[in-house]
């Protein structure tokens, strides 16, 4: 396996908003629709109030996810994505680790995050990182298909 290169990047650059497409397609494929309404700004992931991170394997952007600022000590977590390809391989628990860090880095003390009753994998990811399900929020949160999990950092 090729190593697992973490970048800091902007929201809006190439490698990063073709991640998030994808990420996108792929919500769509699971959910309907767009993917994901949930409103998110560029400016939202620029440190210190947040940051987005892409991880690349030879060079290749083939998955991402960042965190922005949810009130003085949270950060949450958005836009985390694997590429189909190089799922299995360790990407998204380095990715997470990496956001954890960040986050962390910037005077977070909990990451919070929601997510789809349709994406098994995400919630295996974060429940076996230590994540713990916490009352809905944001965007979603009325819904009963919506997932949310906190970690103390």
């Amino acid at each position: 396996m090729s190593d697992i290169e973490i970048r800091v990047v902007p929201f809006d650059s190439p490698a990063a908003q073709h991640l998030i497409t994808a990420t996108m397609a792929d919500l769509s494929a699971r959910y309907g629709g767009s993917g994901d309404e949930t409103p998110v700004d560029a400016s939202e992931f620029v440190p210190p109030a947040g940051a987005f991170l892409v991880a690349l394997i030879d060079g290749q952007p083939v998955g991402c996810g960042g965190w922005r600022s949810h009130g003085e000590e949270n950060a949450e977590l958005k836009r985390m994505y694997t590429a189909p390809q190089v799922r299995g391989r360790g990407v998204a628990r380095t990715v997470l680790a990496a956001v954890e860090r960040s986050a962390r880095e910037h005077g977070r003390r909990r990451l919070i995050l929601e997510c789809g009753d349709r994406q098994p994998e995400a919630v295996g990811l974060y429940t076996a990182a230590g994540y713990e399900r916490i009352p809905n929020f944001g965007y979603y949160a009325e819904l009963p298909s919506c997932l949310s999990f906190g970690r103390t950092l």
